[in-house]
């Protein structure tokens, strides 16, 4: 399979860099959360950032090697047992460095386009375009591209989601921003041990030769919409006050009437947003009332676990979540029911009754939107992504590639000015993009788009 460097960007140089030290670290086994992973594309995202200061590349490429050797798995190789495991072997084979000349764009050009929608020169700041996961085994699993531009600079990092999640991408992050600083000990030290649950002798049978993804030619639409932390709190104060009185008085505990709101779950800040959402695409859809459309979500399992997982382990330890529904009931019972069915399905998520049940029949993470009702959230508002700053100032915006990308797919990151906002990128049809764009619902609680 041919994977592609850059979109559309003269490539300056190209090298691999290795890490500054020899890896000690044995083998690493795939989890039951990282093997589902390996038919997903590699993980893109990327910081654009001021001016910096002049040479840089000589500067990032010793940044990179020194932060290899604190994360050896992201310069090795995936292998294939004879068993059928799947295992990182941090061989130190290297990282791909790209520098890639953009000197023609300026800051704004990346940030704003004529319909609002997320301008397509973003989509050639990354390497590694249409790279399956499994591809680590015969392709780095990480690559850095450095894109020069008139005003600015962008550093993105595409990596096999089947060696990361967002906690560890970010994490790694955080690490290569903070050695570019000069740090000589790095705040947030990653956890390699592979003693849980999650690492299970049951084989997931790959095809012979990878995975193929295809989510299919059919035109899509992405931008970003920004929510204010006052607007988000709104939000969920609204969401949170719907609940009517019938169904407060109707709550027993003891054969004792419960009338205090305190006895009811309190729906999160993010469960309100993802709620808002899933109906205003629903209606966007213009959806048959007996379809049913499906909102899945990743739960992070790193404090699910007895024994607690490390909070920086690295590697996948997320679950799926998926929350079912007909179109009709999502339309016509309104966001705290939307937000009520969401926090049920995360507050029930039992991680090891996911492990015991994907063991008995392994499969990959099911991405896409065949039936037409999916949508799907990845990232998180709460990943530092504004944390990366290389020594010459915070990052202007955080942004993806083209990976992983088909309509309902959705990315949370948090808003540049902190304070609980959040940024939604959201890829949907064009038809659904317009309908969502004109639902007064939804367009109240957002900021700017």
């Amino acid at each position: 399979m041919k994977i592609k460097v850059s979109h559309s960007f003269p490539i300056k140089s190209k090298c691999t860099v290795t890490p500054d030290q020899n890896s000690i670290l044995k083998p690493l086994k795939l989890s039951v959360s990282d093997l589902p992973m390996l038919s997903c594309h590699y993980i893109q995202k990327g910081v654009l950032l001021p001016p910096p200061p002049l040479p840089l590349l000589p500067l990032l490429q010793r940044a990179l090697s020194r932060s290899l050797s604190l994360f050896p798995p992201l310069a090795g190789r995936l292998s294939t047992d004879p068993a059928g495991h799947v295992h990182i072997h941090c061989n130190d084979a290297g990282a791909d460095l790209i520098h890639a000349d953009a000197s023609h764009l300026h800051v704004t050009d990346l940030l704003n386009s004529t319909n609002g929608d997320v301008p397509h020169a973003v989509k050639g700041l990354f390497a590694f375009d249409g790279a399956v996961s499994y591809n680590g085994h015969f392709r780095p699993i990480l690559a850095v591209q450095v894109t020069e531009l008139a005003d600015g600079i962008f550093i993105a990092c595409s990596v096999s989601h089947a060696v990361v999640d967002g906690t560890s991408f970010w994490n790694f992050f955080n690490t290569f921003a903070e050695v570019c600083r000069g740090a000589e000990r790095i705040s947030k030290s990653p956890d390699f041990r592979r003693e849980s649950v999650l690492i299970s002798d049951a084989v997931l049978r790959l095809p012979e030769g990878g995975f193929a993804v295809d989510f299919g030619n059919d035109p899509i639409r992405e931008r970003i919409f920004s929510f204010s932390g006052e607007s988000i709190l709104k939000l969920k104060s609204t969401v949170n006050n719907q609940v009517n009185m019938a169904e407060m008085m109707g709550k027993q505990s003891n054969d004792k009437l419960i009338t205090n709101k305190a006895a009811i779950a309190e729906i999160s800040s993010f469960q309100s947003l993802c709620a808002l959402l899933w109906g205003a695409i629903t209606r966007a859809r213009n959806l048959p009332a007996d379809k049913t459309t499906t909102f899945r979500m990743a739960v992070n399992c790193r404090h699910r676990l007895d024994p607690k997982l490390e909070e920086f382990y690295f590697g996948n330890a997320i679950q799926s979540a998926a929350t079912a529904a007909l179109a009709g009931e999502v339309e016509g019972k309104g966001v705290r029911w939307c937000a009520e069915r969401l926090n049920g399905t995360v507050a029930g998520h039992g991680v090891r009754e996911y492990v015991e049940e994907w063991e008995r029949e392994p499969r990959c993470f099911p991405l896409g939107n065949a039936g037409g009702g999916m949508v799907v959230m990845g990232s998180s508002p709460r990943f530092p992504m504004y944390e990366n700053d290389f020594g010459w100032g915070r990052p202007v915006a955080v942004r993806s590639g083209r990976n992983n990308k088909f309509d309902g797919k959705i990315s949370a990151f948090p808003g540049r000015e902190g304070g609980g906002s959040v940024d939604l990128e959201v890829v949907l049809a064009p038809g659904a993009m317009a309908g969502l764009e004109s639902d007064p619902e939804f367009m109240q609680y957002v900021t700017l788009c």
